[in-house]
């Protein structure tokens, strides 16, 4: 059995292969960058207005003669003499002979006269050719995770695809005989099964919609040849149950059958003891406890890094947030522990009913806090390592 720090450093030491992909801007959402990405255009490509008013050419006195109108969209290609005007819309382009923009608030008109309440100075509300970006300058650097605005800043630079770390497929495999699905009759002796939606529920929410799910039997022969094939079809496994040493439990003889080469087993926590997690060539297997609640946090603590990792972004493993505790806490349990929990503003709160087979309080809880295994108490305001859910 290992502690949790040698379980992530083992994690944080693999190496594998990021595929590329060229993919619509559409599809590349919540990807990550695999090049760096260079502005075809200037942005604005001309000099534009930042508000509704009048461009004018400027001379000595508040008064102009006001000689047409540049709408959005529009370009004005006449040449304005000192004390002329063009009436102006936000986002339309300045014509080049004006010399600034004044907010239609400031000004009146009578006819053709424009009289303004003030004097202006030269390059007041106009956006620069380029203010954003120039022609051939970095857009947007390889490994940036592309988020609505990075989609919205590229389609708005003329860019249509881009290069991505593609995501990794994932399968889940179920295991138990004792598992039925929601909504028939239980019979005495099973349970609904629920991890299966559960982790693909979490899945999805975390932006991996490549997902197949696989079922066995309680079976030696069945559990080897499903993992077979979830293994070949997929860069990550999951699987729910059966990992344990009961006579039943035979993920960790068919992972050994099938040459899995076993990273780490048992992991010196609650909940979550009886993790694997194995390798074959770049596939990487999670074994993961059967109980509802030790297999979700095991998701969230090691799952998820790896499939982000494996995506392009920069996750390291292990907390890096620290919450002030909202109430004293008595720590006394050889594992370290991952609690469920409830964060507002700056404090957690650790929730009851922390079994490892029960979800109520997970579903509850957006977060998970980290306790060192020990004997000792934590006060009120002590600072504790959070996992955000």
């Amino acid at each position: 059995m290992i502690s949790t720090s040698e379980a992530f450093s083992i994690l944080e030491n693999l190496n594998y292969s990021k595929r590329v992909v060229e993919l619509s801007l559409l599809e590349a959402r919540n990807h990550v960058l695999a090049e760096t990405v260079y502005s075809p255009i200037n942005m604005p490509p001309f000099r534009q207005a930042t508000m509704d008013g009048f461009a004018i050419a400027l001379h000595d006195s508040l008064q102009y003669e006001i000689v047409g109108e540049v709408k959005a969209g529009d370009f004005f290609t006449n040449e304005l003499k000192p004390g002329q005007a063009v009436k102006i819309f936000t986002g339309a382009a300045v014509p080049n002979s004006a010399q600034a923009v004044i907010q239609i608030e400031k000004v009146s008109v009578t006819n053709s006269d424009l009289f303004l309440q003030e004097n202006i100075k030269p390059e007041t509300n106009i956006r620069q050719l380029g203010a954003q970006i120039t022609k051939d300058a970095v857009a947007l650097e390889e490994g940036t995770f592309l988020n609505p605005a990075a989609i919205g800043f590229l389609t708005g630079l003329g860019i249509t695809k881009v290069k991505v770390f593609q995501k990794p497929s994932v399968g889940i495999v179920v295991t138990g005989n004792e598992l039925i699905s929601a909504g028939e009759n239980l019979p005495n002796g099973k349970v609904y099964e629920s991890n299966t939606i559960m982790l693909q529920t979490a899945l999805f929410d975390a932006n991996f919609n490549t997902v197949s799910l696989y079922k066995v039997n309680d079976d030696f022969e069945n559990t080897k040849s499903t993992l077979k094939k979830a293994i070949n079809e997929n860069d990550v496994v999951l699987v729910s149950g059966g990992i344990s040493v009961g006579d039943y439990d035979f993920v960790g003889k068919a992972l050994e059958s099938l040459e899995v080469e076993t990273l780490f087993y048992k992991v010196n926590q609650k909940p979550g003891k009886p993790l694997l997690v194995g390798k074959q060539n770049d596939k990487l297997i999670f074994a993961l406890p059967g109980n509802p609640a030790a297999s979700l946090t095991c998701f969230y603590v090691y799952v998820l890094p790896t499939l982000q990792r494996r995506s392009g972004i920069k996750h390291t493993y292990g907390s890096q947030l620290k919450k002030s505790l909202a109430h004293d806490f008595t720590v006394d349990n050889p594992r370290s522990q991952f609690l469920k929990a409830f964060i507002v503003d700056d404090e957690v709160t650790i929730l009851s009913h922390q079994d490892s087979g029960m979800l109520n309080s997970f579903a509850l809880a957006n977060a998970l806090v980290y306790v060192p295994n020990g004997n000792y108490q934590l006060s009120k305001g002590d600072k504790v390592s959070v996992y955000l859910i």
